[in-house]
């Protein structure tokens, strides 16, 4: 349970530092992200979560 709290503590650091260092960017993405439809949304969101799982996998081993 520590480690799943970490974890979020983490991605809510990179996420204020992205929004804090370049809003506009971020804002133009979320604009490009609506004009997608949903396949090549869910194939980053398979491709990521993948990636993550095998970030942890190897570092937890």
């Amino acid at each position: 349970m520590y480690d799943l709290i970490v974890a979020l503590g983490l991605v809510l650091v990179i996420e204020g530092l992205v929004l804090a260092a370049a809003p506009a960017a971020v804002r133009r993405s979320a604009d490009a992200i609506t004009q997608l439809t949903d396949s090549p949304l869910r194939v980053a969101g398979i491709v990521g979560a993948v990636l993550g799982l095998a970030i942890v996998w190897l570092i937890r081993g």
